[in-house]
């Protein structure tokens, strides 16, 4: 007798949990040769609104983390990564051929890149202060410091390369402080939901990163306008012919005042975007402190 093997249904990734859609809806997805290879949550309107929340509250616990142990964290995520990496590799040639199949990297190139991406941005979260920071001079008896500061929220579409894009998206937000809420790509999610498992299962807090699976359409207006996203990655609706779905967001986005990045035309997953996605997401606060002898109220000084 012919065993039916049990096709897997993959969930979305809200709050460190595995929910289904609160719609209850999937959609098939298919391998490179068009066979079917699984089902995926399709998300909602709901599910981005519960995603946000999540997001928005583990903002505080990860905002406040030294940025010693962010670094160690997502290093932890590419170690993880980097014992499943035969996996993901797999995973890639499987997968069907994207809009740029031409530019594609090589499957075992692509998950290299993303663990050397992931060691990359751990490495920046000490550094982002003394790098972007600054003593500013002044004119008087105070000490005048500017420092950056995580932006809160950042809702992003990942770009169709399935795992090195996905990977620019989240890392240099979460290295910042930020924690983020990610639409995959819709014809190719199957990296993305695998990738949750791994966040799911390294030291990230439950919450810092949230994938949504579904059409970029549906799920994006939604994200664009909802008040407690602080700023928006539209690297996955840059190209041309997202052009108004980019536009509309943008257009929601300036209703909230919410910072958006699109990156430049053209930009290639080959070359890397230096700290362009790190400051994207840096607020900078500048605080005053007075030096020196300081008359008080007694009329001691210290």
């Amino acid at each position: 007798m012919t065993r039916v093997g049990v096709a897997k249904t993959y969930k979305l990734y809200i709050g460190g949990a595995f929910p289904r859609s609160e719609s209850g809806r999937t959609y098939p997805v298919t391998d490179a040769t068009g066979a079917f290879a699984a089902n995926v949550a399709q998300g909602s309107r709901k599910d981005v609104r519960d995603a946000v929340g999540a997001a928005r509250k583990a903002f505080g616990g990860w905002s406040r983390q030294t940025a010693y142990n962010r670094g160690q964290v997502i290093y932890r995520i590419a170690e993880m990564l980097e014992g499943r990496r035969a996996q993901f590799v797999e995973l890639l040639r499987a997968a069907p051929a994207g809009p740029d199949a031409a530019g594609a990297l090589d499957p075992v190139v692509a998950v290299d890149a993303a663990i050397d991406r992931l060691v990359h941005y751990a490495g920046w979260t000490d550094k982002l202060a003394v790098a972007f920071g600054s003593a500013n001079p002044v004119a008087g008896p105070y000490f005048s410091f500017t420092t950056p500061e995580p932006t809160g929220v950042v809702g992003a579409v990942a770009p169709a390369d399935p795992l090195v894009g996905l990977i620019d998206v989240i890392a240099p937000a979460i290295a910042g402080g930020n924690t983020v809420v990610v639409v995959a790509d819709a014809h190719r999610p199957l990296p993305a939901v695998t990738l949750a498992e791994v966040l799911a299962t390294s030291d990230l807090p439950g919450g810092v990163v949230n994938v949504l699976t579904g059409h970029v359409a549906e799920l994006l207006p939604v994200l664009a306008a909802h008040a407690d996203v602080n700023a928006l990655d539209l690297t996955g609706v840059a190209a041309a012919e997202h052009h108004d779905l980019r536009v509309a967001a943008e257009r929601a986005a300036a209703d909230t005042v919410t910072r958006v990045f699109v990156p430049p035309a053209g930009t290639s997953l080959l070359v890397p975007t230096g700290t362009a996605r790190l400051r994207a997401f840096l607020e900078y606060k500048t605080v005053w402190h007075p030096t020196g002898a300081v008359s008080l109220a007694g009329g001691g000084g210290y």
